[in-house]
């Protein structure tokens, strides 16, 4: 079973594979902030430290919401990133948290298909 390590808190803790961050932080008391748990408000923001290949894939979500720059660097939304089959550890940073909180989604560009 995967561990997750929350820098923030120095909590570590063992999860279930196909564990949700922020439901596994809630249950823990791993003490990742968070308000809404949809992928809108952004709270939930963390950096992954180590292990970014044992995370799921990017959703929507955060794709609209963080943006390439912020996913580029490193960051997820723990309401919607999963841990797969091995360790993690992740942090977050008030100031950062913030700036997510302040921006507002982006519109993603319907890819339009040239079907003949």
């Amino acid at each position: 079973m995967p561990n997750i390590h929350f820098v923030n808190s120095q909590k570590n803790m063992e999860v279930p594979e196909e564990s949700n961050i922020l439901r596994m932080s809630l249950r823990y008391d791993g003490e990742l902030p968070n308000r809404c748990g949809g992928g809108i408000c952004g709270t939930c923001v963390f950096k992954t430290e180590e292990g970014a290949e044992f995370l799921d894939n990017v959703k929507i979500q955060e794709k609209r919401k963080l943006g390439e720059e912020w996913l580029a660097e490193g960051y997820r939304l723990g309401c919607q990133t999963f841990v797969t089959k091995g360790d993690i550890s992740i942090s977050w940073d008030e100031e950062i948290t913030k700036q997510v909180i302040k921006r507002k989604p982006d519109k993603l560009k319907k890819e339009v298909s040239s079907a003949k």
